[in-house]
C-alpha cells in the first residue's frame, strides 16, 4: 500500500528515529511534501509522548502537531531482534533521520551495513555534549541582545528558534544527499548540530562580525527593529506593530497619521533625513513620541482601516486564542488550514505545509498515527505471515 501523498517527495521513504522538535519537524516537513515517513518508536513512545500543550482527553497536542501523516510502528530496540527489524525496514527505506544516533542498533555504522548508499540525517545537540533549544540560544548570544534597555537579565524566547530552523536544514540536508545519491551512487552521514545552527544564524546576519568589528555587542532594543524604524503602538483598545523598513514606508506612515509636516519640521531641526532607516533608528524615542498620540487616539480597527491602503507594514499584536477564534473564517479561508479530525484529541484548526502551488499548499494535514498504529502493516510489507505477527507481538518484540 502506497502511503506517500501526491507531493513533489511522492516515493520518498524515511525512517524516522527521534523526538522532541528538530527531527520530528524534519519529517513533517517531508511527509508534507509527500514523503512517507515511517516513525520507528519504542514501546511504550519517546520521551515526548505526552509533552505539554494537551488537548483535554491529555493527549498531547505537540506530539501529535509534529507526526501528523506519518506511520508508526512500535519495536523492543533494545532487543536483538528487534533491531534487526529495523535493519530491514531500513533497507527498504531511503534514508533514516534521527537525534539517537549514538544507540545500539542505530548508529550510522550499524545501519550502514544494511546498504553502502544509505543516507543518514543525525540531528546532534553541541559538540561534544547534549543540547537542547534552551540552552543553544543561551550559547549564542541572543537572550542578552532580547528585552529593553533597561533589562539586565537574560531574557529568552517562547518560540524554540533553534529547533525549527535545524528542523529545516535538516530536510534540506537529506534532499541535497538524495539528489547527490542520484548522480554519484553514494550515500552520506550528515550531522545538524543545534548549537551550530544558531551560531551559524547569528554569524549570517552578521550579529557577530558587529560585535567584533565594533567591540559592543548588538544592543537591546525592545521591541523596535535595529537599525531601521519599528515599534510597538498601544492603541486604545489594543497594541499594534509597525514597521517601516523604506522610506515609502515612512512616507505613507507619515501621510496616513497627518504628520508629514510634523515629521519634516523636526528634520530640518536636526539637520537629518528621516528617509534614511539610520536616522529614523537613530531617532527612534523621538519618533515615537511623534506617533504615539495618534495610535493612543484610536482604536486598532480605526488605525488598521488607515493603514490598510498604504505600504506601511503592521500587524495587531494577537493572542494564540484570539487567532483560532477571530481569525477563524480567515484561516479557513486560506490554503494552509483545514479542520483535522485527530483521533483521542478530536476536530481542531491544523496547518498542511506553508509551501504552496496553485493556490493550494502541497501537502494537506492528515492525522498522527497512535503509537504503533501501522506495526502490523509495515511488518506484512517486510514479507511476514499473520502468524509471524502474532509471534512477534506475543514476544514483546513489537506492539
Amino acid at each position: 500500500m502506497n502511503h506517500t501523498g501526491d507531493g513533489p517527495l511522492r516515493g520518498l521513504r524515511v525512517i524516522e528515529l527521534a523526538s522532541y522538535i528538530a527531527a520530528p519537524l524534519c519529517g513533517l516537513t517531508l511527509a508534507q511534501l509527500g514523503a512517507d515517513v515511517l516513525r520507528v518508536d519504542p514501546l511504550g513512545g519517546t520521551p515526548d509522548r505526552h509533552r505539554w500543550p494537551l488537548a483535554p482527553s491529555g493527549a498531547s497536542l505537540y506530539w501529535t502537531g509534529l507526526n501528523r501523516g506519518k506511520r508508526s510502528i512500535a519495536l523492543d530496540l533494545r532487543a536483538e531482534q528487534g533491531r534487526r527489524l529495523l535493519a530491514e525496514l531500513v533497507a527498504g527505506a531511503d534514508a533514516v533521520l534521527t537525534n539517537a544516533g549514538n544507540r545500539p542498533g542505530q548508529r550510522y555504522e550499524d545501519l550502514r551495513a544494511t546498504r553502502d548508499d544509505l543516507i543518514y540525517i543525525e540531528v546532534a545537540g553541541a559538540r561534544g555534549r547534549g543540547s537542547v533549544d534552551y540552552t543553544a540560544d543561551a550559547a549564542a548570544g541572543f537572550p542578552l541582545a532580547t528585552g529593553t534597555p533597561e533589562t539586565s537579565e537574560p531574557t529568552g524566547h517562547v518560540l524554540p528558534a533553534w529547533d525549527v530552523a535545524c528542523g529545516l536544514y535538516a530536510a534540506v540536508g537529506l534532499l541535497a544527499a538524495q539528489h547527490d545519491r542520484a548522480a554519484t551512487g553514494r550515500g552520506a552521514h550528515l550531522v545538524i548540530g543545534l548549537d551550530d545552527v544558531a551560531l551559524a544564524t547569528a554569524g549570517n546576519l552578521g550579529y557577530l562580525a558587529e560585535a567584533e568589528l565594533t567591540g559592543a555587542g548588538r544592543p537591546r532594543v525592545g521591541n523596535a527593529v535595529y537599525g531601521t524604524y519599528g515599534h510597538a503602538f498601544a492603541t486604545r483598545d489594543g497594541h499594534m506593530m509597525i514597521v517601516a523598513l523604506t522610506a515609502r514606508h515612512w512616507n505613507d506612515l507619515l501621510a496616513a497619521t497627518g504628520l508629514t509636516v510634523a515629521a519634516h519640521a523636526i528634520e530640518v531641526a536636526l539637520g537629518t533625513d528621516f528617509t534614511r532607516e539610520e536616522e529614523r533608528f537613530r531617532h527612534q524615542g523621538l519618533l515615537d513620541a511623534l506617533l504615539q498620540p495618534w495610535f493612543a487616539a484610536r482604536s486598532t480597527t480605526e488605525a488598521e482601516a488607515a493603514l490598510r491602503p498604504t505600504s506601511v507594514l503592521w500587524s495587531r499584536f494577537r493572542t494564540f486564542r484570539e487567532i483560532v477564534t477571530d481569525g477563524r473564517d480567515e484561516l479557513l479561508a486560506g490554503p494552509l488550514f483545514d479542520v483535522l479530525d485527530q483521533p483521542g484529541v478530536g476536530p481542531h484548526l491544523a496547518p498542511g505545509s506553508p509551501i504552496t502551488g496553485g493556490g493550494r499548499t502541497l501537502g494537506g494535514p492528515r492525522p498522527a498515527p497512535g503509537l504503533g498504529d501501522y506495526t502490523r502493516e509495515l511488518l506484512a510489507e517486510l514479507g511476514r505471515s499473520p502468524a509471524d505477527i502474532d509471534q512477534l507481538i506475543d514476544s514483546g518484540t513489537v506492539a
